[in-house]
């Protein structure tokens, strides 16, 4: 006697990007945390001239060393400016350094870890002989040096740390690479006649985009706070702008006894941003990694009920 039919209910398939924000939400509470934390950043850097009561570098007269209040939120600092506005307008210039130069070093990074991998030969031995002179030496040593030579400023900021994570992070590329060009279907489109750009273009970059992904978004955080250093050091962005390290290498070493909000507000904001930056690349790697997903038909379109998963197992 044949056994009786098991119920399997059909849903609908969602989006993928509908899929992930939904896996992120469920599975990665802390990874949702730190999306929130990202969002807020962003947000609060593109909307800093409408939430900032006051400008960056506006003189408050009889204003000066003020502790947090009603008026002034988060106190102001020993020029009289308001702590407020300008933690909202160095949110800015940290969406804008952090965005740019994490962009630039990925596009770096595809650009050499593609050639090398692909190509292979002496050329790939060349450079990646170059890429372990190249990390042997400290990164903010090397930060120091290039900017020492071309000048402090948000570009040159920019320009200097996109080459600094872009070489280094070359070889996680060129290892992706180099795993997926020995798969069979790289070989059956060069039997059929494919050049190299269309292979790379059509056949690896979309097997490659999971690394790339989870790269950029742990760079967010390097970048973030490799800045800040400079900016300590007084190496990065020159005052009057208000960036997060240079407040703290002013008046907030200069008066962090007198006037201790003045060292909080800015070490505070820098540790929750790269904390979060830091938990949400943490939790795509484990959501965009195809290693790590698990479960029969946990993330099909597919509600197997519990007596057909009895039956199987």
């Amino acid at each position: 006697m044949s056994k009786a039919a098991v119920p399997v209910t059909i849903k609908k398939a969602r989006s993928p990007l509908g899929d992930f924000f939904y896996r992120l939400v469920k599975e990665k509470p802390l990874g949702t945390f730190g999306a929130v934390i990202c969002i807020i950043l962003i947000l609060l850097g593109i909307f800093a001239n409408f939430l900032a009561p006051y400008g960056y570098n506006q003189l408050l007269p009889g204003k000066s060393i003020k502790p947090p209040s009603a008026e002034h939120l988060l106190g102001t600092d020993n020029l009289g400016r308001d702590m407020l506005s300008r933690m909202l307008y160095g949110a800015r210039l940290s969406v804008i350094v952090a965005f740019s130069a994490t962009t630039l070093s990925i596009v770096i990074s595809v650009l050499l870890g593609l050639t090398t991998g692909y190509s292979g030969g002496s050329y790939d031995l060349l450079m990646q002989r170059f890429v372990d002179a190249w990390m042997a030496f400290p990164g903010l040593i090397i930060l120091i040096v290039a900017v020492s030579l071309i000048g402090a400023g948000v570009w040159q900021i920019v320009i200097v740390l996109g080459l600094q994570f872009g070489i280094a992070g070359s070889r996680i590329i060129r290892g992706a690479v180099v795993a997926t060009k020995e798969n069979i279907y790289i070989s059956a489109a060069k039997s059929i006649g494919a050049t190299g750009p269309r292979i790379l273009y059509q056949h690896i970059m979309p097997n490659i985009m999971a690394p790339i992904i989870i790269l950029f978004t742990t760079r967010l955080g390097a970048v973030v706070l490799s800045e800040a250093s400079l900016s300590f050091l007084g190496l990065g962005i020159p005052p009057p702008a208000p960036s997060w390290g240079g407040m703290l290498s002013g008046s907030g070493r200069s008066y962090m006894f007198l006037a201790p909000w003045l060292a909080i507000w800015p070490g505070l904001a820098l540790t929750i941003v790269v904390y979060g930056v830091n938990v949400f690349g943490d939790a795509m790697r484990d959501l965009l990694d195809p290693r790590l997903r698990g479960g029969l038909g946990r993330y099909s379109g597919v509600k197997i009920s519990k007596k057909i998963r009895e039956q199987i197992t």
